[in-house]
């Protein structure tokens, strides 16, 4: 479809209300805002925006597109939309600090009843987490929000390092995966800063990120945790992106078999 961007920026364009976004009540020809006030708000030439609603402006770049996302007041989808009829591709994710999730996506992980699962930005902060994680895995509810990044739980909290049957290879799974994600969303600051308190604080850590490696999925591993009331658990743990917020991936650590489910729906009932 030629010129699909032009049409889809005008469609929105012409949704906007005038006077919500400052604009005179004047009486207009068409609905929405008129070309020159988009471009306005964009801070972009209004001769280069007519022509890229007329499929004349050429390829706009990522930047030029994240102004006027902002300018026409467009969602993550709709942004998403516009970087792929322009540039061929999605967005990069960029990290933000998350304050909070929806009562939506914390009853999604409620519903996983006997399966620990939560919600981890790129920094691998724990968001969210549901009953069976906080039973199994740590009592995310008792820490300072700080404590709650998987980092400094692994190396710096002796009580959930204990759990780890298998902590080395867990501990080099988390950093080679932290170093990929937090730097695929660009949050070299936030990096920076964790790294330097990490090597501070722990020798283990120094070593295992002195080796730059870098990891993806979690594959077909099984996790094993060493719970002090159950005993041994295996999990199996998969990842997954959450809609609307690439900032967010869902972790869920299914049981790995029936006697590992019966020792978390035991814990729960304590």
């Amino acid at each position: 479809m030629s010129n699909a961007l032009g049409l889809y920026l005008r469609d929105r364009r012409g949704r906007l209300d005038p006077v919500a976004l400052g604009f005179p009540a004047t009486r207009r020809r068409t609905p929405g805002l008129r070309r020159e006030e988009v471009a306005a708000r964009a801070h972009v030439s209004a001769t280069w925006y007519t022509w890229l609603e007329q499929g004349r402006g050429g390829a706009p770049s990522a930047d030029v597109l994240d102004r006027i996302a902002r300018a026409m007041l467009l969602t993550e989808v709709e942004r998403e939309h516009i970087y792929l009829l322009g540039l061929g591709r999605a967005p990069e994710v960029t990290f933000r600090t998350v304050e909070g999730i929806t009562p939506r996506l914390q009853r999604v992980l409620d519903a996983l009843e006997s399966s620990p699962a939560m919600l981890r930005n790129a920094m691998w902060d724990v968001v969210a987490w549901n009953r069976a994680a906080a039973v199994v895995l740590g009592d995310y509810g008792a820490m300072a929000v700080a404590d709650r990044n998987i980092l400094r739980l692994l190396f710096c909290n002796p009580a959930i390092r204990a759990r780890q049957v298998n902590w080395e290879h867990d501990a080099r799974f988390v950093v080679a995966s932290f170093r990929a994600e937090a730097v695929r969303a660009g949050a070299s600051a936030q990096v920076a800063a964790l790294v330097s308190e990490m090597t501070q604080a722990s020798a283990e850590f120094a070593r295992i990120w002195a080796e730059n490696d870098v990891r993806g999925s979690y594959g077909e591993i099984t996790k094993q945790v060493r719970h002090p009331v159950a005993g041994l658990i295996g999990l199996e743990p998969s990842s997954f992106a959450v809609e609307g917020r690439p900032d967010l991936a869902l972790v869920i650590y299914n049981p790995s078999g029936d006697a590992d489910r019966d020792k978390v729906r035991g814990l729960l009932e304590l």
